[in-house]
């Protein structure tokens, strides 16, 4: 029952801090001694600190003194490892940003043992920059493009980094941290972090689809991130699309469906018309096309509009498995208006797929910010468990 009552005091105080004993008693239903007693434990813990008088009410007396949860009690870090880069954040424990930063990621450099290397130097360079003790990391969640086993911390398979097949990557940053660690699809934890700070914050059953090098999804129904027996829920680059794929999925390749709408299918569609026009405007990304298309380039609308159809069918079929009130499109290119408007259009022929769609409201930090929010849950799975188990102040 302390637990308990340290948990509902905990989550209130998050989210109404500051505010006095009174209040927390009248919005839990607590008895008055019942609160002090849990607020003397809170506090002795240090995640709980007393700020003086507040603001008496209209009848004059005593003024009511205010608590407020104490966020820089410690840390959470987020980490979005890419095909270029690594992005952290690291937060206090009301998710507030302390540190936001990117980091290349070298060809030469993107093997699992240099990529755990690359997290553990940069976080502690990050905590020390900002005098923060390491024991003050709390909890730390990772996320890359691939299938993976949340339960073991395993990646099974990333299609376009070949070390990384089966990587035990939990028990890796084991070796080199000791808060709680949590490893996770990145296209899940995009999921996570709109409903988190993004796009999908009103909403607990929601897909979010991204677009890049891959194609993915990230299902939340009910308020539950939907994983799958096999880890491989949401793996929609693999769908059999009718006059595009009929092939069965292969765990290390890209599925048929995103070799057509991904990044590399953009690209090759946009060489075959330059080549067979006898043109050479060559461009980098798959979202130069798009932007192309947006000025009004015939042959870049005409392959835009081919990846919305794409799209539309693909937003049918989960809308008719599924039926989400919400989808939001996000990755590299995912939300771009020369996607997305069209696949709406499309859409509006439709009586079946209702759900609305939307941009990502994070862009490509979603990831990052999906992480942050889950080790927030990893984190505060402790903080519940008060007093117990919970250490003293942290540094």
């Amino acid at each position: 029952m302390r637990q308990t009552n340290a948990r509902t005091i905990l989550t209130l105080l998050k989210k109404r801090s500051p505010c006095s004993r009174a209040e927390l008693a009248r919005e839990t239903g607590m008895s008055a001694p019942t609160v002090g007693n849990v607020i003397a434990e809170l506090t002795d813990f240090g995640l709980v600190e007393w700020l003086g008088e507040g603001v008496s009410g209209g009848g004059g007396g005593r003024r009511p003194e205010n608590l407020r949860f104490k966020a820089e009690y410690g840390y959470l870090a987020g980490v979005h490892i890419s095909a270029g880069s690594v992005q952290f954040i690291l937060t206090d424990l009301n998710g507030d940003v302390v540190e936001d930063r990117r980091e290349p990621l070298r060809s030469n450099g993107s093997s699992p043992e240099d990529v755990v290397t690359l997290l553990h130097e940069q976080l502690k360079a990050i905590m020390k920059q900002h005098s923060l003790p390491w024991k003050k990391l709390l909890a730390l969640t990772v996320g890359m493009g691939g299938i993976t086993n949340v339960d073991e911390g395993v990646v099974l398979s990333v299609n376009n980094l070949s070390s990384w097949r089966n990587v035990p990557l939990k028990e890796m940053l084991q070796r080199h941290f000791s808060c709680a660690l949590h490893v996770e699809n990145s296209t899940n934890l995009a999921a996570e972090g709109e409903r988190f700070r993004g796009a999908a914050q009103e909403e607990d059953s929601f897909i979010f689809v991204g677009v890049g090098s891959g194609v993915g999804a990230g299902i939340i129904l009910n308020g539950q991130l939907i994983h799958g027996r096999s880890w491989s829920a949401g793996e929609i680059g693999y769908l059999r699309i009718p006059n595009v794929s009929g092939a069965n999925p292969a765990l290390y390749e890209y599925g048929r469906l995103e070799q057509i709408l991904g990044a590399q299918g953009i690209l090759k569609s946009w060489n075959a018309v330059q080549e067979k026009a006898g043109a050479t405007r060559k461009v980098r990304k798959a979202s130069d096309v798009l932007d192309l298309a947006a000025e009004g380039n015939q042959e870049a609308r005409k392959i835009a509009r081919h990846r919305a159809r794409l799209l539309k069918d693909v937003v049918i079929n989960l809308s008719l498995t599924l039926n989400p009130a919400l989808f939001v499109f996000g990755g590299e290119f995912g939300g771009h208006p020369m996607l997305l408007e069209p696949t709406i259009e499309m859409l509006r022929e439709s009586e079946v797929a209702a759900a609305r769609i939307v941009p990502s409201g994070l862009g490509s930090s979603s990831v990052a910010w999906g992480a942050v929010a889950t080790a927030m849950q990893e984190a505060e799975k402790t903080m519940y468990r008060l007093p117990v188990n919970w250490p003293k102040q942290a540094g």
